[in-house]
C-alpha cells in the first residue's frame, strides 16, 4: 500500500528545533552507554536490561515513584490459568484493537508477558492468591480471566515498589531524580544524548550511545485525566522536535469509570470492579450498557465511554453510577481497598451507596514509531511504553494490557540498546553544539492560564467525541498561542511543560482532523452513519523536517515515512 505525506504551513512549533539556549563548551557533560528517560514501568524495566551491557543513566523530571504506572488499580494481563492460551490472548487484543494493531507486536507481547512475570515474582513481586493460585480476574476485552493483581487495586505501585528496588541494587545503574530533559541532542541526524536541566546543577548535556524514550503519555493535555501531573507529553514532543515519526496521536483512550465528585480531582475507579460484577446504572437505576453491547460492562472500553456519555446527554447528568451493593459482605473493602477508602474520603459507602463515575482521559495509544526492537526512525533512538506506537494497542487499548507492555517493550528496547551501544562505532564523545534563540518583542501570556485554556479547550473539542469544525478551531486557537509562547525562552519546568503540551495538542488536533471516520477510541460525530472504517485501516502519521509539519499515512506495517 503506498504511503501518501504533504507537508502543512509552518507554525511557531515547527520553527524550534531546541526548547532553550545552550552551549556545549560551557554545560556541564555526563557520559553514559545508554540513557533512558523515564521512570515507570517501561523506563525502569530498560534501564534493567540495558545495565547488562554498560553504563546506564536513567532521568525522571521528579522522584522515582511518581509515574501513571505508579497509580494503576488495575492488573497485569498475561496468561497464566488454565484454560488460557496466547493465541486466545492474541485474538482478544486484535479485536479490541478494532483492525489496527501491528500482529507482530501482539504476537511479542502474548508470548513473552508470562515470562515477564515470573522474573517480577523472582524479584519479589507477590501477586495476589485465590488458595494456593495466583488469582485471575477478567476485565473489559477478555473472554478469560487472565489480569493478575497485587495489593487488590494497589498493582502499580507493587510494581514500581518491585521495579526500583531491582533497579537501586543494580550495578552500572545511575538514577537522576528531578532530572528534566527538554530536549533529545541530535548531531548529523542522530540522536547523541539529551539536553537537560537538573533541580539542584542547572543546565547539562547527558552524551550517550543510545537513548531509550519512556516518558509517558500526555493526559494532563485534557481538563479530566487519571493521569499524574508529570504526563505533560513531553517525549513526544521532544521526538518530534528532534525529527522521529509519531503516529496516531488522535488514539486517546479515556477510561469509562472515574470518580465524579464535583471540585475534586477525577480518580480512577479500577476497571476491574465491573470484573468483579459491580452494574452500570444511571440516575433512576436503569442498566444501560445491556442495551449498548452484548458484553455489557465489560464490553471494550471505548464502546463503554460512548455509552456512557450518551447516557449522561439523554438523562441530562453529569455523571452514571456503578452498582456493587449486591456484593457479598466484606467483599468489596477486601478487593478494592484503596478504592473504598478513597470513596469513604468522600462520605460514598459502596456497600450502601451508587458510586458516582464518568469517563476520564486515561493512555496514549499512539506515539513514537518503532519497530519491533523497539527503535525509532531516528538513529540512536529507541522508545517503549506510552510514548510509543508499537502497533500493539492498534486504535484501542485492551484492559491491562499496558503494564505488560512496559515490561516486554521495555526489556527489548534495554536489550536492543545495550547491545548497540556496545558496539566500537557506535560511541559518541562531546562535540561542540551550541543553539541560539532571537530574543521576543511579543507581549507575554500567563502560563498557568493558557496551561488551563488548553485544557478545557481540548477537553471539550479533542475528547470523547470530535467533529471537524471544532478540530479546525482548535487548531487555530492553539497556533494564536504558539505565536506567543514559542519566540519565547523559558528557564524553568513549568514553561518547557507548556510548550510542549502546546505541540501535543496541535499534533493531536491535526490526526484528529485527518482522520474522518470513527475508529475505536476516534469517534467522529460528523461522520455519516453508514461510513464503515476501511477494513485495513492505515495509520496517521506526522513528523517535523525542513521546518514544517509533514502529514501522512502508513499501512499496517507502520512502515516510516520515506525522504
Amino acid at each position: 500500500m503506498g504511503i501518501v505525506e504533504r507537508s502543512v504551513m509552518a507554525d511557531q512549533t515547527d520553527t524550534r528545533r531546541y526548547l532553550t539556549e545552550f552551549d556545549s563548551a560551557r554545560t556541564g557533560h555526563i557520559l553514559t552507554d545508554v540513557l533512558v528517560i523515564g521512570s515507570g514501568v517501561a523506563g525502569l524495566r530498560a534501564a534493567i536490561e540495558a545495565s547488562r551491557f554498560g553504563r546506564v543513566t536513567l532521568t525522571t523530571k521528579r522522584t522515582l515513584d511518581e509515574s501513571s504506572t505508579s497509580l494503576a488499580q488495575g492488573g497485569i494481563a498475561a496468561v497464566w490459568g488454565v484454560g488460557d492460551s496466547p493465541d486466545r490472548h492474541f485474538q482478544d487484543t486484535l479485536r479490541t484493537g478494532a483492525g489496527l494493531c501491528k500482529p507482530e507486536a501482539v504476537r511479542k507481547l502474548v508470548d513473552q508477558g508470562p515470562a515477564r512475570v515470573d522474573e517480577l515474582i523472582a524479584w519479589g513481586m507477590e501477586f495476589d492468591h485465590q488458595g494456593e493460585s495466583i488469582q485471575l480476574t477478567t476485565e473489559g476485552g477478555h473472554s478469560v480471566p487472565r489480569v493478575l493483581h497485587a495489593g487488590g487495586d494497589s498493582t502499580g505501585r507493587a510494581l514500581i515498589n518491585t521495579l526500583s528496588r531491582k533497579a537501586r541494587s543494580t550495578a552500572n545503574l545511575r538514577i537522576l531524580e528531578s532530572c528534566f530533559v527538554i530536549d533529545l541532542l541530535t548531531v548529523e541526524d542522530r540522536c547523541v544524548g539529551a539536553v537537560t536541566h537538573h533541580a539542584n546543577y542547572g543546565h547539562q548535556i547527558i552524551w550517550s550511545n543510545q537513548t531509550i524514550l519512556a516518558g509517558g503519555g500526555c493526559g494532563r493535555l485534557f481538563r479530566e485525566t487519571t493521569n499524574p501531573p508529570t504526563a505533560t507529553g513531553d517525549s513526544l514532543a521532544m521526538a518530534y522536535r528532534a525529527g522521529a515519526l509519531l503516529a496516531d496521536l488522535e488514539m486517546v483512550q479515556f477510561h469509562p469509570t472515574t470518580l465524579y465528585v464535583a471540585g475534586a480531582a477525577r480518580t480512577l475507579i479500577s476497571e476491574a470492579v465491573r470484573g468483579e460484577g459491580a452494574y452500570l446504572v444511571d440516575g433512576d437505576g436503569f442498566r444501560f450498557m445491556q442495551e449498548a453491547h452484548p458484553d455489557a460492562e465489560l464490553a471494550p472500553r471505548d464502546i463503554v465511554s460512548r455509552a456512557i456519555r450518551r447516557r449522561m446527554t439523554e438523562t441530562k447528568s453529569n455523571c452514571v453510577y456503578l452498582d456493587a451493593r449486591h456484593f457479598p459482605s466484606g467483599q468489596f473493602e477486601a478487593r478494592f481497598p484503596g478504592i473504598t477508602e478513597l470513596c469513604r474520603s468522600f462520605q460514598i459507602d459502596p456497600t450502601r451507596d451508587l458510586i458516582p463515575v464518568r469517563p476520564t482521559a486515561h493512555y496514549m495509544i499512539g506515539g513514537v514509531v518503532t519497530d519491533s526492537d523497539a527503535a525509532t526512525t531516528l538513529k540512536g533512538l529507541f522508545c517503549c511504553g506510552e510514548a510509543a506506537c508499537s502497533g500493539l494497542h492498534g486504535a484501542n487499548r485492551l484492559a491491562s494490557n499496558s503494564l505488560l507492555e512496559g515490561l516486554v517493550f521495555g526489556a527489548t528496547a534495554g536489550e536492543t540498546a545495550g547491545q548497540r551501544a556496545t558496539q566500537e562505532d557506535a560511541t559518541v564523545g562531546p562535540t561542540r553544539v551550541r543553539h541560539e534563540i532571537p530574543s521576543s518583542t511579543r507581549t507575554e501570556l500567563d502560563l498557568l492560564d493558557i496551561a488551563n485554556s488548553l485544557r478545557s479547550l481540548m477537553w471539550r473539542n479533542v475528547g470523547i467525541a470530535r467533529r471537524g469544525d471544532r478540530l479546525d478551531e482548535t487548531r487555530e486557537i492553539i497556533e494564536f498561542w504558539n505565536h506567543y509562547v514559542f519566540d519565547k525562552v523559558f528557564s524553568e519546568v513549568d514553561g518547557w511543560e507548556v510548550q510542549n503540551m502546546l505541540t501535543l495538542g496541535r499534533l493531536m488536533a491535526a490526526a484528529a482532523r485527518e482522520r474522518s471516520f470513527s475508529l475505536g477510541v476516534h469517534y467522529r460525530v460528523d461522520a455519516p452513519e453508514d461510513q464503515d472504517p476501511p477494513p485495513t485501516p492505515e495509520h496517521t502519521a506526522v513528523r517535523r523536517a525542513d521546518g514544517v509539519m509533514v502529514q501522512g499515512w502508513l499501512d499496517q506495517s507502520l512502515a516510516p515515512l520515506r525522504d
